[in-house]
């Protein structure tokens, strides 16, 4: 049934030549089913396997020319930890004060890191694993749903820049190599306990045969709009079972919250675009505190500098991911101390 309804939903948007319908069709379709109390099912390790294709296409990115413009990216780079910072100061008392969240579950929600981890880290320190999940669900829906507009509108941007060459167009070889390091980084990654393995892990050996002069290319088209397609059904069925309590507090506070993230990211891509550290559309995108595998595929589709882009979220989401639950063991170490 989940197959079928985001395949309809896929074939609609195509239909009617909407943006990027092998993402949006689905995620439409599929968020539809859950709201309405469909029995909708994620697609578990293969949805997880489609992550590799973008792993494997942003490290075929990674050339020796990126190494060059590194030091470009050092000052917008090191705007990023800033960026965290703030977050978590207006975040964590926003979900506190304002919707009643307890302490790991306000902190864990504030954080912009991925949605499976800050789940996990949350529920490991006492938070509330089924808010954490719709508030970055919600999070990750309305930047996936709105930046494409804003890249539109505001600054003129297609969406149609070629996401990849035709398969039968790619050497025999190089599609073989990309599937043996699709395999080897996403379960080695898994072994060493490397986190978002699925991405990261594929990435890092791409990149390795790509700095080696082995592999030239991206992954081709069709398996880029694979991965489209499985990751708008996984942001649809996260909402599956929803309440209407739940959708009232917990989705409605994540809401609010993307309003007051949107003004952070707003005024840091700003920042880069006036300081000159990096170009309009890359800087937004940079900043933009969705999901790193959403924002590979708007990088992708416009056209921008996925190293530049890339670059800024793996270094947010290392810092969120390594920093996440030492601060918040600080906090509920400070809440859980007697006042007087």
């Amino acid at each position: 049934m989940t197959f079928g309804l985001a395949a309809g939903g896929a074939a609609l948007f195509w239909g009617l030549d909407l943006p990027l319908p092998m993402l949006f069709g689905p995620m439409a379709f599929c968020l539809a089913g859950a709201l309405l109390h469909l029995p909708l099912k994620g697609f578990g390790q293969v949805s997880v396997a489609a992550r590799t294709i973008l792993g494997v296409a942003v490290g075929a990115s990674i050339t020796p020319e990126l190494f060059h413009a590194l030091p470009r990216m050092a000052l917008s780079i090191a705007l990023v930890p800033v960026f965290i910072a703030l977050i978590g100061l207006v975040g964590v008392p926003f979900f506190r004060k304002l919707w009643g969240f307890d302490a790991p579950t306000a902190y864990y929600a504030a954080m912009p890191g991925g949605l499976q981890d800050m789940v996990i880290f949350g529920t490991e320190a006492g938070g509330d694993p089924r808010a954490l999940s719709l508030v970055h669900a919600t999070r990750v829906l309305i930047i996936v749903t709105v930046a494409p507009f804003f890249l539109s509108h505001v600054y003129g941007v297609g969406l149609t820049n070629p996401i990849g060459a035709r398969a039968v167009d790619i050497p025999l070889h190089e599609l073989a190599l990309m599937v043996v390091a699709a395999l080897v980084g996403w379960k080695g990654g898994e072994r060493i306990g490397l986190f978002g393995a699925s991405i990261l892990g594929p990435m890092i050996v791409t990149a390795v045969l790509s700095l080696a002069g082995i592999i030239h290319i991206r992954p081709p088209a069709e398996a880029i709009l694979t991965a489209q397609f499985l990751i708008g059904c996984g942001i649809g069925v996260q909402f599956l079972g929803i309440t209407w309590g739940e959708l009232t507090r917990v989705v409605l506070a994540g809401v609010a919250y993307v309003l007051v993230l949107a003004v952070l990211a707003a005024g840091f891509s700003g920042l880069v675009t006036t300081l000159s550290l990096g170009h309009p559309v890359e800087a937004f995108l940079a900043f933009a505190p969705g999901g790193q595998a959403e924002m590979t595929v708007l990088a992708i589709v416009t056209g921008a500098d996925l190293g530049f882009v890339i670059t800024h979220h793996l270094t947010r989401i290392v810092l969120v991911i390594v920093g996440a639950p030492l601060v918040a063991r600080l906090l509920t170490r400070k809440e859980s101390e007697p006042r007087g």
